[in-house]
């Protein structure tokens, strides 16, 4: 059974149409990339997923049950987002933002469960500092601490490496692998498409609101679709670690990038 299922799925915001028909599935075990280009309704396919963009049409569920079935407790229980926006209102101790993703522990509990998320984003010597005294890319971090301590079969992720440094951009994502490799579903967009063939199981393409690819990275990413949907030149080469994608703008060629 996937763990999100987005069924010909339409959506408007402001009288626009951002969504289209979309249909895809995420299945507890694997890590899908959402990737397009800006506009192409990668958050708002997200926000669909979870109930927070009111749809023209199609249909959402959740471990097989209808999204508006299901009242906010239960939503929580099934799928757990990541926003874009990184802004934290209150300045709060890193430990008790990451334990807000626990609400059905205890205090002692939720906090110790926040405490080794924050340990595994390599932040756990910040456990007790406020976030707005910590770095953008700190704050980054906590954040997804948040994010890993739920139950949810689910994790949503709206750009979680967006602004951060290589070697963050690789741990949010080895976390968010080892969350998939454990049976949770993870659903994440990326802009970097190196990133996305790198640690994705399976790609789904959006442009202008509309599914253009899906399937493993080597499938959805081909030459056609890098060019006619990203402007870009590419193809797939092998390497010592397994399959490369190169891929350039068309107008500059192609440059190499460690695949999955």
């Amino acid at each position: 059974m996937s763990a999100v299922t987005l069924d010909s799925v339409s959506a408007a915001i402001a009288g626009r149409a951002v969504l289209k028909a979309v249909s895809l599935t995420v299945r507890p075990g694997e890590l899908v990339a959402l990737c397009g280009p800006n506009g192409a309704g990668k958050s708002s396919a997200i926000r669909a997923a979870l109930g927070l963009l009111p749809l023209s049409d199609g249909q959402v569920s959740l471990a097989g049950q209808p999204l508006s079935a299901l009242g906010p407790m239960k939503r929580a229980d099934h799928v757990a987002y990541l926003p874009q926006d990184r802004r934290i209102a209150w300045n709060l101790p890193a430990v008790e933002v990451a334990a807000l993703g626990a609400p059905w522990l205890t205090g002692p509990a939720a906090l110790a469960r926040a405490h080794a998320a924050l340990v595994e984003v390599d932040i756990g010597h910040l456990a007790d500092r406020g976030v707005s005294e910590m770095s953008g890319g700190e704050r980054a971090r906590v954040l997804l601490a948040r994010l890993l301590t739920t139950r949810a079969g689910a994790l949503l992720a709206d750009e979680p490496v967006a602004g951060l440094d290589p070697d963050a951009q690789l741990m949010v994502l080895e976390r968010l692998t080892e969350r998939a490799r454990a049976g949770q579903a993870v659903l994440v967009s990326l802009h970097d498409l190196t990133l996305a063939a790198r640690f994705a199981d399976r790609v789904v393409v959006l442009d202008q609101g509309r599914v253009a690819a899906a399937g493993p990275p080597m499938e959805a990413l081909r030459p056609m679709i890098l060019r006619t949907v990203f402007g870009l030149t590419g193809t797939w080469i092998a390497g010592p670690d397994g399959p490369l994608l190169a891929a350039g703008r068309a107008a500059t060629g192609p440059v190499s990038a460690q695949g999955r």
